[in-house]
């Protein structure tokens, strides 16, 4: 069943019934043996028996024109227009199978561009205009069969045969009104046909040029994500296991002389553990692979502690604020927490044994200024386009912010950024 329903969807199937339905409409409505038959026409002399065939021939020749118009639209026009000239050179009335060169016509309007599709309906007017002038007659229709007379039968009997009587010239003219107005109203159904066709596919290819750019929109914002993430998760471990490190170091060292000691490290090392797990924690949850939500951001409030963890770590560090603090918004406040984070790692890998830093946050009315500077030798070797550098550029880029990078003035390695604060919201 399946298979029957997706057979009778192809065109092919689809005009063969339209054209078995025209054919019956005309065998039922027009009666063609019975009209032919008794039509006394140009090919009458061969007798009714071969007007017979020939309009059935013609016939034939429109039913597969019809089938396969979708296939082939103006060579089956071609084919149409032959039949229905065949028909009228019989001299019979233009019957319902006739309509297939409406049928192709429009077939042809809606499948090839406007203009050949107006060269078409030209050529066809002409036609049936030269036709016409040339017969001296309008294109016999039912009118035009108006009386009967004796005519000549196979056998010896007379036969009452119908004869054609030619029309006035307000007729000829008038019949091609009609046919004129039949064709330029079916080229134009199609035309229209293939218009709103056209309109429909622009549609589409903007609906689907829309489903690509929000595919595009929605994987740069995919990327950007995954970009945020990698920082933050650089942030946070680079940090954590830095301090780790340092403490494993130093406990190392004590396990000989000072248990005490070794213990403490130990301690620490639990300690900024849990806390880099905590910290990890929320850069999930702040992208919904955690369902924590309740952890809150890392911000400036929290400086103190990570100082303390530095400084647990035998890096000395200090704070000095200038300025009144003020409330930031959120995304500020963990960018300026993350660039403290990040510069105090890169001081405790790279600045060496025995150097302290300080940090100096500023706040003025349009933005906070943060300066971590330290005092030892050893630079960074992040500064050239490393993780922890590269997302702290990033984060300040991205509020149009300033970052300064490089050695300090009297030595060491210095970190400067401004972050703008005026028009954001908490």
């Amino acid at each position: 069943m399946t298979a029957v329903r997706a057979w009778s969807r192809l065109p092919v199937p689809q005009d063969a019934a339209l054209a078995a339905v025209l054919l019956l409409i005309c065998v039922l409505v027009n009666d063609p043996n019975t009209i032919v038959g008794t039509t006394a026409g140009p090919l009458a002399a061969g007798g009714a028996g071969v007007q017979l065939i020939l309009w059935w021939a013609a016939t034939a020749l429109t039913a597969i024109a019809v089938t396969l118009r979708r296939c082939w639209p103006l060579p089956m026009l071609a084919g149409c227009v032959l039949a229905a000239a065949v028909h009228v050179a019989q001299a019979a009335p233009l019957m319902i199978i006739d309509l297939s060169v409406l049928v192709l016509l429009h077939t042809v309007a809606t499948r090839h561009e406007r203009a050949v599709s107006l060269a078409t309906l030209a050529g066809l007017l002409l036609l049936v205009t030269g036709w016409s002038l040339y017969d001296a007659r309008p294109i016999p229709g039912p009118s035009h069969v108006l009386s009967t007379g004796p005519g000549l039968d196979t056998t010896s009997r007379p036969k009452e045969v119908m004869t054609v009587h030619r029309s006035a010239s307000a007729d000829t003219w008038s019949g091609l009104s009609v046919l004129g107005s039949a064709l330029v109203a079916s080229w134009a159904i199609g035309s229209g046909t293939r218009s709103r066709r056209a309109y429909l596919d622009e549609l589409h290819a903007h609906a689907r040029d829309l489903e690509r750019e929000r595919d595009q929109q929605a994987a740069l914002a995919a990327a950007a994500e995954r970009g945020r993430i990698s920082r933050e998760l650089h942030d946070v471990v680079a940090h954590g296991l830095s301090l780790m490190v340092i403490q494993a170091q130093g406990g190392a060292a004590a396990l000989g002389s000072n248990p005490a000691g070794t213990r403490g490290a130990l301690e620490a090392i639990v300690s900024t553990g849990r806390a880099s797990l905590a910290d990890m924690r929320q850069v999930l949850t702040a992208v919904g692979e955690v369902d924590d939500a309740w952890h809150p951001q890392p911000g400036l409030a929290d400086l103190s502690a990570l100082l303390a963890r530095v400084n647990g770590a035998g890096t000395p560090v200090g704070l000095r604020v200038e300025g009144s603090p003020a409330a930031l918004p959120s995304a500020v406040d963990l960018s300026a927490y993350r660039i403290v984070q990040e510069a105090l790692t890169n001081t405790m890998k790279h600045a060496g044994t025995g150097a302290a830093a300080s940090v100096i946050l500023t706040y003025r009315d349009t933005e906070i200024a943060i300066e971590i500077s330290d005092n030892g030798h050893g630079g960074t070797t992040d500064a050239g386009g490393g993780n922890g550098l590269r997302g702290m550029r990033e984060r300040v880029k991205l509020f149009g912010g300033t970052l300064t990078v490089g050695p300090g003035p009297q030595g060491g390695f210095a970190v400067r950024a401004a972050l703008p604060i005026r028009g954001h919201t908490a």
